[in-house]
């Protein structure tokens, strides 16, 4: 591919991380409406549904769920791992409860959801680091909801092949796993992750059969142009299909500050860059988040 790098710095509106900045005016979303978004609506606040949808505040829910999609978080909400950027909780999480698959098809059925995203927390603390509860989850959704498509949204289970083959059993129609951030700033970033270990994971699932496997990043950490769109390669060089590009925000004062606010023009030009490079599917703009647009990445 033609190298259309330009600069080695980062593009976009620079953000002060000591004072409160005003997000510009393409960060700004419609509040969520229509008929199927105001019926999901009632059916997750009557019957306490979990979903990382409401959970998250994400600004796609409406879109989503009008699509028919939302994301469900198994495993708790608190996490093993502190990464910078992640609002989850972390410590000491709660006891597993083994009837979760059950209630999270139940909850799939009773929305009616026709594509369902399933996260999880990272569980480091527990010896299968929660890859039965993943399978057991994925295989009682297509026992109660047999129409459904998944999509997995995984931790990197510390990179054992053992753990990762109970995903490669439960075979969802697309598996995705995040780099969240370039090279360079994963030890900040992601602290207890690696950035090979999760490239090697993705490697290995496709190598495993996977029809569909996914990774997303964030902007707006101090990356350059040049480092994203060599995580882009280094994606497609162990053949991911889907990539989901997006803006960090940061989730409290506690977190790493926003660097910058990257232009929607940046975000389409690397749109066309990984259109370029052979990926399936580009998700790339401001307000993507993973699971955007997730329906259409089993196509």
């Amino acid at each position: 591919m033609e190298s259309i790098i330009e600069s080695n710095q980062p593009v976009g509106t620079r953000a002060n991380a000591e004072s409160s900045v005003a997000k510009p005016k393409w960060l700004k979303v419609k509040l969520p409406i229509g008929q199927k978004y105001t019926e999901l609506r009632g059916l997750v606040d009557k019957y306490k549904l979990n979903t990382i949808c409401t959970s998250g505040s994400c600004p796609n829910m409406g879109e989503c769920w009008g699509e028919g999609t939302a994301t469900f978080m198994i495993l708790g909400n608190i996490c093993t791992r502190s990464c910078g950027f992640c609002g989850v909780k972390t410590g000491r999480p709660e006891t597993v409860d083994w009837d979760e698959p059950e209630k999270v098809a139940r909850s799939i059925k009773l929305m009616k959801i026709k594509h369902a995203v399933i996260t999880s927390v990272d569980r480091d603390d527990l010896k299968d680091m929660g890859s039965i509860i993943w399978f057991e989850t994925v295989q009682a959704i297509r026992r109660m909801n047999p129409q459904t498509t998944l999509e997995t949204l995984i931790p990197d289970f510390q990179g054992n092949e053992r753990l990762l083959d109970r995903i490669v059993e439960a075979n969802p129609e697309v598996v995705s796993h995040n780099m969240e951030t370039v090279r360079r700033l994963t030890r900040e970033v992601r602290i207890q992750a690696k950035y090979d270990r999760s490239l090697a994971v993705l490697k290995y699932l496709k190598e495993k059969g996977i029809r569909r496997t996914k990774s997303g990043i964030m902007l707006g950490l101090g990356e350059t142009e040049e480092e994203v769109i060599q995580t882009m390669q280094d994606l497609r060089d162990n053949n991911v299909d889907i990539v989901t590009i997006g803006q960090y925000l940061q989730p409290s004062k506690k977190h790493l500050p926003v660097k910058e606010f990257i232009t929607p023009e940046q975000f389409e030009k690397y749109e066309k860059i990984g259109k370029a490079m052979g990926f399936r599917h580009v998700e790339s703009g401001a307000l993507v988040r993973s699971s955007y647009h997730a329906e259409k990445h089993i196509l």
